[in-house]
């Protein structure tokens, strides 16, 4: 196993999470993210709000890092890929469109989620197969919204899950998995959003993303 990803085991099927925000499935060559938010900063910026134009590049490196780091053939985005109909300016398309190409040839799946029913129509140059409900594939149901589905494993985003640790007068807030009984959620993929405190159940597991590795906490 590669150092820094956390390797388990969810529905008898072997997979990685990864510190860049990602969840891996090698036997299906499948990379699949989620809440990545794109052109969530130029909607703050149209608003009169100056926030740093950094934040999609930075994403998009770390996404071509983990799909180069994993040689995987498909990525599968668990929705919220936009933010709003606003941040889709021509410098964002651009930029998305340089990343594309440097990808040509990997099949890119969208699940929409709620951020991107507000987009009608993606642009064309993405090249993303888009689709307005639920995925299924193997044991694994992947969905925006973390609903449970009977005979598969859901995995899903939209949460933004986030982990608090402690060790005396130390206190971390960190982005996490969160794997509970049937449903999975994915930490968010943009480093720029919030997010929710995990409430853990007895039988959940929580993987925190820690600078370059994943570590159950």
């Amino acid at each position: 196993m590669v150092p820094g990803r956390c390797q388990t085991r969810v529905a008898d099927v072997d997979v990685e999470l990864l510190p860049e925000r990602a969840l891996h499935w090698p036997q299906a060559g499948v990379l699949a993210v989620s809440d990545l938010h794109w052109g969530k900063t130029e909607s703050f910026q149209q608003h009169g709000i100056p926030l740093p134009l950094g934040v999609l590049d930075d994403d998009l490196a770390r996404l071509s890092a983990a799909l180069t780091a994993t040689g995987a053939r498909r990525l599968l985005l668990v929705g919220d890929l936009v933010h709003s109909r606003q941040g889709l300016t021509a410098d964002v398309i651009s930029r998305v469109n340089t990343w594309r190409e440097a990808h040509a040839s990997l099949e890119v799946v969208l699940i929409r989620g709620n951020h991107d029913r507000h987009v009608r129509t993606l642009p064309l140059t993405w090249r993303m197969e888009d689709r307005e409900d639920v995925l299924d594939e193997g044991p694994f149901r992947f969905a925006h919204h973390p609903e449970p589905a009977a005979g598969r494993y859901v995995w899903a985003g939209h949460l933004h899950p986030m982990v608090r640790l402690t060790g005396g007068a130390d206190r971390l807030r960190l982005p996490c998995f969160h794997l509970r009984p049937g449903v999975g959620v994915l930490p968010a993929f943009s480093a720029f959003t919030g997010g929710l405190d995990v409430r853990r159940g007895k039988k959940d597991r929580v993987y925190a993303v820690a600078g370059t590795a994943v570590v159950e906490v």
